[in-house]
């Protein structure tokens, strides 16, 4: 029933949601189901199937860490060890903390390092040249002290594999991982890109139109810097295919208790739609009892989602090439899954009535070193909204996506600062507020990220 359910399912929710075309597989029984929707591009339009290349952005650093388990296994990485072993030329705007991270500290986002540099075109755009910029990157926490989503701190990493196996960062993952877990369409850069079937992304305008997306995710000439993080294309069949591997015994390239390890929490999160903790690069999630693990990604009008439940033998990937209705669009892919396949019925968080008095404490703006957050209220009810700072677009000769409008917020019980986003294309996602210890709000976390607070209500 679910290879003539899931086709229907997929089809009716694309259409609803507008995207050109989407890709999603189901691994259940040890089968395979996949359902595909509509076209590789609106100006160019080619059929997507299980074998479209799309851009999975962060779903790349499973990748990243997988690889780097591999040389854990064989002795060549200690994942205790400072980052500085491995890479001795590494500042950062604290000399301390620049001294004490280690190489688990940037598998699970404990390392203190704000979100990103932003590429500015300019200079060495290579790993090497991303690292002697590192000194510019604030930092949100000393090392260890708690877990913020960063992109620098797996670019870091991927320049640790590079220094150990003495081979360019991409080279190295196909050698370590790709090739031996038989993974022919998953690929870095244009050039493997162009000569398979790849879907462009698409943005949505202000007019509501969808225009295709440049540059074609992070898939810059000449820029590798973030490539570990986010650099990798895929298919909806390779992505299965990973996780299989992911659910078996490690065909060789990683000892099974490694691969587990993987699965284990280190570090835990709060209100956090990304999942409750995290293990080894993995999202960890209970769902009702059952345990999961995950990544999503997010691209230039591309978005990707993989959910994987060991116990079951199950897993589920979704891959959508429109923003920003494509989050949604996979999201609602990933619940039908999980209520069809495993009888698994999220429950939807309800917020609390608004309160004057409660906006008000969190009310101004936030940011990390990319994008501005400003929290509003109209006196009935509070609004959150973020985009990509001002600056930087207009700095930059490349278009970027557009920014998340205005949308309703409410506060969940219990303490009063976690939060849920309750309509548009950030529905659904929570986070919390953080305060010092005289109960001031310091900042806010969404998407696992750490924003400060800049400026307050006047």
């Amino acid at each position: 029933m679910l290879q003539d359910k899931l086709p229907e399912f997929v089809n009716t929710q694309a259409a609803e949601f507008g995207i050109p075309g989407v890709a999603v597989g189901v691994l259940l029984d040890g089968r395979e189901i996949y359902a595909s929707h509509g076209v590789t591009s609106l100006g160019n339009p080619m059929p997507v199937d299980e074998k479209t290349l799309f851009p999975v952005a962060s779903v790349s650093k499973t990748f990243t860490a997988t690889a780097l388990m591999r040389l854990a296994a064989e002795a060549k990485v200690d994942l205790h060890a400072p980052v500085r072993h491995y890479v001795p030329e590494l500042k950062l705007a604290d000399e301390q903390a620049a001294a004490q991270i280690t190489v688990l500290n940037l598998l699970n986002h404990t390392a203190g390092l704000d979100w990103n540099l932003i590429d500015d075109g300019e200079g060495d755009r290579s790993l090497a040249g991303l690292v002697a910029k590192l000194p510019q990157l604030p930092l949100i926490a000393p090392p260890g002290t708690r877990a913020s989503y960063s992109q620098a701190g797996y670019n870091l990493a991927g320049r640790i594999i590079e220094k150990v196996t003495d081979l360019p960062f991409e080279q190295a993952v196909a050698s370590l991982v790709l090739e031996p877990v038989g993974l022919a369409d998953t690929v870095y850069g244009l050039s493997e890109v162009m000569v398979r079937k790849f879907a462009v992304g698409h943005n949505r305008g202000d007019d509501g139109e969808l225009r295709p997306a440049r540059p074609w995710a992070a898939f810059r000439e000449g820029a590798r810097a973030d490539n570990p993080g986010g650099g990798l294309a895929s298919t909806a069949s390779d992505l299965l295919r990973w996780a299989r591997f992911h659910l078996g015994d490690g065909q060789g390239v990683l000892p099974a208790a490694e691969l587990h390890r993987m699965r284990e929490q280190t570090v835990g999160l709060r209100a956090s739609t990304l999942g409750d903790g995290f293990g080894i690069c993995w999202f960890l999630h209970d769902l009702d009892g059952l345990h999961a693990i995950g990544h999503g990604g997010s691209g230039n009008g591309q978005f990707a989602e993989l959910l994987i439940v060991p116990e079951r033998n199950f897993a589920v990937v979704a891959l959508a090439n429109a923003g920003p209705d494509g989050y949604p669009f996979n999201q609602s892919v990933v619940r039908w899954a999980l209520e069809h396949c495993l009888g698994v019925v999220e429950k939807t968080a309800e917020p609390v009535a608004y309160d004057e008095g409660h906006a008000q404490q969190v009310v101004g703006r936030y940011e990390i070193d990319a994008m501005n957050l400003d929290i509003a209220t109209d006196g009935t009810r509070l609004t959150l909204a973020v985009g990509i700072k001002p600056e930087i677009r207009e700095a930059s000769d490349e278009e970027m996506p557009p920014d998340h409008p205005a949308a309703d917020i409410g506060f969940l019980p219990g303490d009063g600062d976690e939060y849920i986003v309750t309509e548009g294309g950030l529905e659904g996602q929570r986070g919390y507020f953080s305060r010092d210890a005289d109960g001031a709000v310091t900042g806010i976390d969404l998407a696992g990220r750490l924003f400060r607070r800049v400026t307050q209500a006047s």
